[in-house]
């Protein structure tokens, strides 16, 4: 008897679990979601996961799972749309809706499975033209806790240095960075540099990964572009109201750094500070979470930049904080970078101290640490520009910049460039 997991829409799903007993199935977890599937995968061990091919039931995290423990993936589709969707998880060979345990068998069903008499959807990579170079980018979250330790500011600069320094340095191509707001509580990069945010242009993507259309080409119809240095940086700007985050949910905004991966080289991502799930106990478990686009984005990243603020209060919230942060990003995909860093505020010897600081209460070492610079901060805010446009000689964008090649180090593997530029 083959043990069966089900994440489909709920007529369906009673339907299969109705007759799985008369054709040697059993059902081991009813899933109400993507999410709730990739996780009980990992307890209940199913051999065979059938899911419909809708961002509700299927993500990029559940085809990671079947792939990492060996469950046999069954995708359900009922439209072109949604095969697109499947596609775009890798999953190429998704069966017709409505699925039936017991399928009418025909030439064509050469490799369908004995035991189960269905077709296991295997998750194989999308197929590209030879003239069509696949980029797999790197996707760099940028947070910090609540209190403005600088989460856009350092966002938004970090973005116009990978942006300048890759100008011409990936090949026979310019390299694609992108920029975006996935802020559920206070978007703002529009505003900071300038831009139209009338049409959000992540939420755009978000409503078009849903529905399995997110592409390179829709990519560069929806987002901004922005120069920075020698650069260009595409934007996908935030909310314009925070009322509008129930649109941003977790299945989304990872098709969208899926479908970003083959579109841009580095993807810089601004979040917002809270990454709790005390809604959960609020709410019905099948609403939106107003975090869930910061935890999805935080889970998905190559990297995470942490951001905290040089005061007794910033460094503080920073270290607790961070010490949640830890459970959910692995120390090999964080990078702390202090900011705001002033002796007015520290005392003596300021960047010794908040190391020190670091090192005794967070057991952080070799963080980047950001001079108080806020002239420099003013004149790119005013301008609507980065700051290595706004102020290229500031002691905090020397920093930002170094902090750049740290970044570098780690994404350059995926675009073929060195690290040194």
């Amino acid at each position: 008897m083959t043990s069966v997991a089900l994440a489909l829409p709920l007529a369906d799903e009673q339907r299969l679990v109705a007759e799985a007993g008369r054709h040697g199935h059993r059902v081991v977890a009813r899933c109400s979601g993507a999410d709730d599937l990739a996780a009980q995968l990992e307890t209940a061990r199913p051999e065979l996961a059938v899911a419909a091919a809708a961002p509700q039931y299927l993500s990029s995290r559940v085809v990671a799972a079947c792939d990492a423990i060996g469950v046999r993936l069954l995708v359900v589709a009922g439209s072109v749309q949604e095969r697109r969707f499947a596609a775009t998880l890798g999953v190429v060979d998704a069966v017709d809706a409505p699925f039936e345990w017991a399928a009418r068998r025909g030439p064509a069903d050469a490799a369908v499975d004995e035991e189960t008499r269905v077709r296991p959807a295997r998750a194989m990579p999308v197929p590209v033209r030879a003239d069509e170079p696949t980029r797999r980018g790197s996707v760099v979250a940028v947070w910090g806790p609540a209190g403005a330790p600088g989460r856009t500011s350092m966002a938004i600069a970090l973005a116009a240095e990978l942006a300048d320094a890759h100008a011409f340095l990936a090949g026979d191509r310019a390299a694609t960075i992108a920029l975006a707001d996935a802020d559920t509580h206070a978007a703002s990069i529009a505003p900071a540099l300038g831009l139209l945010d009338e049409a959000p242009g992540f939420a755009a993507g978000c409503r078009l990964a849903g529905s399995g259309a997110l592409d390179p080409a829709q990519f560069e119809r929806i987002a901004q572009q922005h120069r920075a240095g020698r650069g260009d940086i595409h934007v996908l700007t935030g909310l314009g109201r925070a009322s509008r985050w129930p649109e941003l949910t977790a299945e989304r905004v990872s098709g969208v750094l899926t479908a970003a991966r083959d579109w841009a080289d580095v993807t810089v991502v601004d979040v917002a500070a809270g990454f709790e799930h005390d809604e959960e106990l609020m709410t019905d478990l099948n609403a939106p979470r107003r975090n869930a686009a910061t935890i999805e984005v935080l889970r998905s990243a190559d990297l995470v930049v942490a951001v905290g603020a040089a005061d007794p209060i910033g460094l503080s919230r920073y270290l607790r904080s961070h010490a949640e942060l830890a459970e959910l990003v692995e120390p090999d995909r964080m990078l702390t970078a202090i900011n705001k860093v002033r002796s007015s505020a520290i005392g003596l010897n300021a960047a010794a101290q908040v190391r020190q600081t670091l090192a005794r209460f967070g057991g952080i070492e070799a963080a980047a640490l950001v001079p108080w610079d806020p002239a420099a901060f003013d004149a790119a805010l005013l301008s609507g520009r980065a700051l290595l446009d706004a102020a290229p000689r500031s002691a905090a964008r020397v920093a930002i910049r170094e902090l750049s090649e740290r970044v570098r180090e780690t994404t350059s593997s995926r675009i073929g460039v060195t690290a040194s530029g």
